[in-house]
């Protein structure tokens, strides 16, 4: 399948060992809230678990739903100061997923929100089974994927999300879970308005 350049993957970003002792503080560690959203009027269950932490006045939705802001943990921000110096980026902000196994997903998508400004870098680390991300271009017919072990690091440049849709498909045949940690950098709101 064809690649994608704004993509790029750092693979044992977190070594095995790591990748597991991690995975396994984040699902016992979370506090999984039974996540429902509204859509035109009517009640959903989103199809996989998720937190949303950030640093305070940082306000974040999709979908026109706002999500409940949690303080980060003493885990999420180490990970956060890793990512972060791996990078040479700052975030201020992390949405993180727990597809429980393969029937959880997520549909296509872009994260394009006003929040995360024009130009949005985002980091997204996967512990846990090995999912593929699939990408298409908004214009062309061009579409491929790249798959996510365990440990690895996902750098979505800037430009990825004007130019594509990504989605993580459901796969009947896995019955293991991933954790999934999403870097932003949302622009406080007191910022938005101003400029």
């Amino acid at each position: 399948m064809p690649s994608c350049p704004e993509l790029k993957l750092i693979d044992g970003f977190y070594d095995a060992a790591e990748s597991v002792r991690l995975y396994q503080q984040l699902l016992h560690g979370q506090g999984w809230p039974d996540n429902r959203y509204v859509v035109a009027g009517r009640q959903f269950i989103l199809p996989r678990l998720q937190t949303w932490h950030a640093d305070p006045g940082i306000r974040y939705s999709y979908s026109n739903n706002l999500l409940e802001t949690r303080p980060w943990t003493p885990l999420l921000l180490a990970i956060r100061a890793r990512v972060e110096s791996h990078l040479d980026f700052s975030f201020n902000s992390v949405l993180v997923n727990l597809y429980r196994n393969g029937g959880d997903h997520v549909g296509w998508h872009s994260d394009n929100e006003p929040e995360l400004g024009g130009q949005p870098l985002i980091a997204s680390l996967t512990l846990g089974a090995e999912r593929p991300l699939q990408f298409r271009h908004k214009q062309s017919a061009r579409q491929g994927q790249i798959l996510l072990p365990s440990g690895s690091l996902l750098v979505m440049q800037p430009y990825f999300q004007h130019h594509w849709l990504h989605s993580v498909p459901p796969d009947p045949n896995l019955t293991d879970g991933r954790i999934n940690l999403t870097f932003r950098n949302v622009i406080p709101v007191s910022r938005r308005f101003s400029d």
